[in-house]
């Protein structure tokens, strides 16, 4: 298994807090093996196996404890009794009412909990308001590219780079190398796997609710999720969408198509960067972006059509500030925009994302909004092109492959 690093770092810090440890992220991004490189740290500083209680709720065999009393009874018996018991629940939301099960746990002397989750309903509604200031979460994504070159750094890092922005970076396909015909195949399985399953069960789970929106349409929610991924980058409004596809024949209201967004949001399949206004320091409400979790996802949705380079080096950026700690949101300044204002402890850092600045055109137009931000935080422009990158009047051009590997 591939050591992922920041994750791991962030788990043993938290252990023995007393707070619920929630590992969440799109399928197949790494959240088991995650909890067994832990497992592992975990047995090489002296825990015993008889310490570590773990369930995958995705196993046939654990399907008699998907009823929460069930499961609070069989791990209240396993209890270590001579010091901590390390609880890992994998795939917890298949396990209706959960939280009753993992509160009960959580409030025992010596538990130390860990529970992981391939939808964002796994910490919304009751479960937010019974465990609220009680859990911490580790957003997961599939590999960064530090993570993906670091399986092999033999290969030139450029021609790395440009098959990590085709292929993407789920870890199964970074690490086995498929075809790309077997790499779509695997693509396809996530992709269904997260509309039919994930979506398909929150929605199921807001029935009950008849003023919560549900996706129930799949092929309406495919055509919004193509929509999406075809304009990564993109100003976007829920306006913009309905009318699209209304004017393809099938006529759909505003409302449904913001409950389709927000369910491949919930989801982990987009994510949204709102726009901040930065001379007014706020938030604006109109015209955010989205951005995809994976471009090789992208490219199996897309896979007829040719997109711009500049906009999927956009998406890796905003995913490594994600990755990195940074609340992200795209910065108007007047007339112009700041393609990232990223914030961390209270300190922001602007950043402009292209894929050249050899173009003096493009280079005047970049560094514009830039120069007009009177205050002294750091600006950084992101570039794939060798020949610019240095400082400009205290603007740092970088090349963006560099800045991922931090070098």
């Amino acid at each position: 298994m591939i050591q992922r690093k920041e994750y791991l770092e962030r788990l043993i810090a938290w252990k023995h807090e007393k707070v619920i440890k929630v590992v969440s992220g799109i399928r197949r991004c790494g959240k088991s093996s995650l909890l067994k490189l832990y497992q592992r740290h975990l047995r090489d500083t002296g825990v015993s196996d008889g310490q570590m209680l773990v369930l995958n709720f995705e196993e046939l065999e654990n399907d008699k404890l998907l009823n929460y009393k069930e499961l609070y009874n069989y791990l209240v018996q396993r209890l270590y009794k001579g010091g901590y018991t390390y609880i890992f629940l994998d795939e917890i939301q298949k396990v209706e009412n959960f939280e009753k099960a993992v509160d009960s746990l959580y409030i025992k002397d010596n538990v130390d909990i860990y529970i992981t989750g391939s939808n964002a309903y796994l910490l919304s509604g009751e479960l937010a308001t019974l465990l609220s200031g009680r859990y911490i979460q580790i957003k997961m994504l599939p590999f960064s590219f530090a993570e993906y070159y670091g399986i092999n750094k033999s290969r030139d890092k450029d021609k790395a780079f440009a098959d990590y922005m085709s292929g993407g970076a789920f870890p199964y396909i970074a690490l086995m190398g498929h075809t790309k015909e077997k790499a779509d195949e695997y693509l396809e399985a996530i992709y269904n796997t997260v509309i039919l399953k994930d979506i398909e069960e929150r929605s199921a789970r807001r029935e009950s609710d008849p003023n919560k929106r549900k996706a129930s349409d799949i092929t309406l929610l495919k055509n919004v999720a193509r929509f999406l991924a075809s304009n990564i980058g993109s100003p976007m409004s829920v306006k913009r969408i309905a009318d699209f596809i209304t004017s393809s024949g099938r006529r759909v209201s505003q409302n449904t198509v913001d409950g389709y967004i927000e369910a491949l949001e919930q989801a982990f399949i987009f994510y949204p960067a709102e726009r901040y206004d930065i001379e007014g320091k706020q938030l604006l409400k109109r015209n955010q972006k989205i951005y995809i979790v994976d471009l090789g996802l992208r490219k199996y949705l897309l896979a007829k059509k040719e997109y711009d380079l500049g906009y999927s080096l956009e998406n890796v950026v905003f995913l490594e500030l994600l990755r990195r700690g940074f609340s992200v949101n795209v910065g108007k300044v007047g007339a112009t925009e700041v393609d990232f204002v990223a914030a961390k402890d209270g300190a922001p850092q602007y950043f402009q994302v292209t894929a050249s600045l050899t173009d003096e055109n493009t280079f005047n137009r970049e560094f514009a909004p830039l120069k007009s931000i009177k205050d002294n935080y750091p600006k950084t422009i992101l570039t794939l092109d060798r020949f610019t990158p240095g400082n400009y009047e205290g603007i740092q051009v970088l090349n963006a492959v560099d800045w991922l590997l931090g070098t």
